[in-house]
């Protein structure tokens, strides 16, 4: 009986003749997740990518890395058997024991079966390998609509069972959908947005305006903070920290009042923009949404599109705050998002 790690994903199977692409990005970028962990190896087969040689007390780990990699659907931590009944039934009392410890509870088996050769189809495995688990464990009961313990059979080129199956962040490999400029504030929005674009398998750059010494090395290291936690799910970005002080003073010395806000906000635009076409960003990436303040207006946000030539993507334009906030916690960018150092959107 051997241990290892099923990882599954999901819209990468609709991509026809292109999904070898799509494949190979996605195990290139498990690879870089599991670096981390000498000796892991990552294998594709019949539609499975299974990551072995990860010592047992590194798995919880390793399954955490993996979730966070974009175009993975789910990871769970299975046991890999020869596809005899004796062996299954053997890793499916281990599995559900371990699971119930010891307790009443309800459990329920789902098998599926991709090798048609093996004797038995997936009801009749499932209905052989539950009789047997409630003649072994007579403290348990089955339950077909709400188990309290779910357990899995596989039957591959071996037969793989498991009782858990951690959501993952979905989405498609980055690399596969071109590279974008992120203006990151160091607020909540702007993570949350250049999460959201790296989800849809964009690789992600990212652009900080400060204005020192009006803004402090606190609020700089937030957003280096920031651009870490991200690149636990968008893999490795490069930040450009844009000293604005000076734009930023004679906006204030020359520039009309009521227009100070648009007008930097374009002269960050067409900086964004110049970096964008350096580093072969195809599109910008804010965190704008419609109607939050003054500034992110219908006719606003058309003036601060007018200076750049490359398209603008705003993913939580139709978002509720709330929603924001919430996601923001998901991925583990609020805590740091709310620390009070002022960027220079605040000065």
């Amino acid at each position: 009986m051997e241990r290892t790690i099923l990882v599954r994903y999901g819209e990468i199977h609709l991509k026809g003749l292109n999904r070898p692409f799509f494949e190979r990005a996605l195990m290139n970028n498990l690879r870089d997740a599991l670096k981390p962990f000498v000796g892991a190896r990552v294998e594709r087969r019949d539609g499975r990518v299974y990551v072995e040689g990860v010592a047992r007390e590194d798995e919880k780990a390793a399954v955490d890395r993996l979730c966070r990699v974009f175009g993975v659907h789910s990871v769970s931590r299975v046991v890999g058997v020869d596809k005899d009944l004796d062996s299954i039934a053997a890793a499916a009392l281990d599995l559900i024991r371990e699971a119930a410890k010891e307790a009443p509870a309800t459990f329920k088996v789902r098998a599926r079966r991709s090798d048609k050769r093996f004797s038995l189809n997936s009801m009749e495995l499932a209905a052989e390998i539950g009789g047997r688990v409630l003649k072994a464990l007579p403290y348990l009961k089955v339950d077909v609509h709400r188990p309290q313990i779910m357990l899995d059979i596989e039957i591959r080129e071996r037969a793989y069972l498991y009782t858990d199956a951690k959501k993952a962040v979905g989405g498609m490999p980055v690399g596969t959908g071109g590279r974008a400029m992120l203006l990151l504030s160091g607020g909540i929005d702007s993570p949350v947005a250049g999460y959201m674009i790296a989800r849809r398998g964009v690789a992600v750059d990212c652009v900080h305006f400060e204005s020192v010494p009006y803004t402090s090395g606190q609020a700089r290291q937030k957003v280096i903070d920031l651009a870490t936690i991200m690149a636990g799910y968008c893999g490795p970005m490069r930040l450009h920290i844009v000293s604005f002080t000076e734009i930023q003073q004679k906006l204030y010395e020359d520039g009309p009042p009521p227009l100070l806000t648009i007008l930097m906000r374009r002269f960050m635009m067409r900086i964004a923009e110049r970096l964008a076409k350096k580093r072969r960003c195809g599109a910008l990436i804010t965190g704008e949404n419609l109607g939050q303040v003054a500034s992110q207006t219908m006719d606003s946000l058309n003036a601060t599109n007018a200076v750049v030539s490359i398209p603008v993507f705003r993913p939580l334009i139709g978002f509720d705050k709330g929603e924001i906030m919430d996601r923001a916690r998901q991925i583990g960018t609020y805590e740091t998002s709310i620390l009070p150092y002022d960027d220079c959107c605040s000065v």
